[in-house]
């Protein structure tokens, strides 16, 4: 259960910091970066400053797990769960690792030190942990700062308005900025997980089942657009309209009315 961590942390230090050398050369004993001013130190704004470059990342980063189709294929093992408690939060697939550092690498390269950058991701990744419980109500004036439990109840809900919401981390600004904040609705009863389960309790079919959909439909397809499309477009996306995305669900939901 450790191997899976300490790989991580592993590769994500070791990208970091070959990426804050790179960018932030010593030159006569002053760490400066390539654009010409002193690297960031340790100072406490840097720290809160750091904290808000990581959120910013998250939400890229997670919002990208859910609209191209590759990413998502390792994130739906986090919400193939039809529960939603702590045991939730650690239902994770392999192979993020492959790619979650990379959208991290541009803040050791504008001066973040990359232990720091480690330390606000683990700040983070507790932070959404604690999200996954169902015991905790509303926090009031919070709500309109943090990312929540009921906010994070929404983003694992199978409702259709509800796909595709709060993708934030600590913070929920950023899905008010760009249009994926949803607030619980207390009257509707809340179905977790996925729409299409991979219907096994196999961890490698929980795993790998999408992988093997989406070689499927790349097989399938006789253009090449259509063979990208099935990969990197996003999830449910189909060159006939067999199968809709998310956004073509919720237009065809509000296109008759219902909220």
């Amino acid at each position: 259960a450790l191997i899976g961590p300490i790989f991580k942390v592993l590769f994500a230090l070791a990208l970091f910091e070959l990426t804050y050398e790179l960018f932030n050369p010593i030159s006569d004993g002053v760490r400066t970066n390539i654009l010409g001013y002193e690297s960031f130190g340790y100072a406490w704004y840097v720290w809160a400053l750091c904290l808000f470059a990581d959120d910013f990342t998250y939400y890229c980063f997670h919002r990208a797990n859910h609209e191209i189709r590759l990413f998502w294929a390792a994130h739906i093992v986090h919400h193939s769960s039809d529960n939603f408690n702590l045991g939730t939060a650690v239902r994770n697939g392999w192979f993020t690792i492959l790619y979650k550092p990379f959208f991290y690498m541009w803040m050791p390269a504008i001066g973040f030190p990359p232990e720091m950058v480690l330390v606000i991701i683990g700040v983070e990744i507790m932070w959404q942990f604690q999200l996954h419980s169902v015991y905790v109500p509303k926090l009031g004036f919070l709500e309109k700062i943090f990312n929540t439990h009921t906010m994070h109840q929404v983003h694992h809900a199978q409702d259709i308005d509800y796909l595709d919401k709060n993708h934030g981390g600590i913070l929920n600004i950023f899905d008010k900025m760009f249009g994926t904040w949803k607030e619980l609705d207390d009257d509707k009863e809340i179905k977790y997980g996925v729409i299409h389960p991979p219907n096994s309790y196999n961890p490698l079919v929980i795993l790998t089942h999408e992988y093997k959909d989406i070689w499927k439909d790349v097989k399938k397809s006789k253009k090449l657009s259509h063979a990208f499309m099935y990969i990197f477009g996003p999830p449910g996306w189909s060159h006939d309209g067999s199968t809709l995305t998310v956004r073509q669900q919720q237009e065809k939901l509000n296109s008759k009315g219902v909220n």
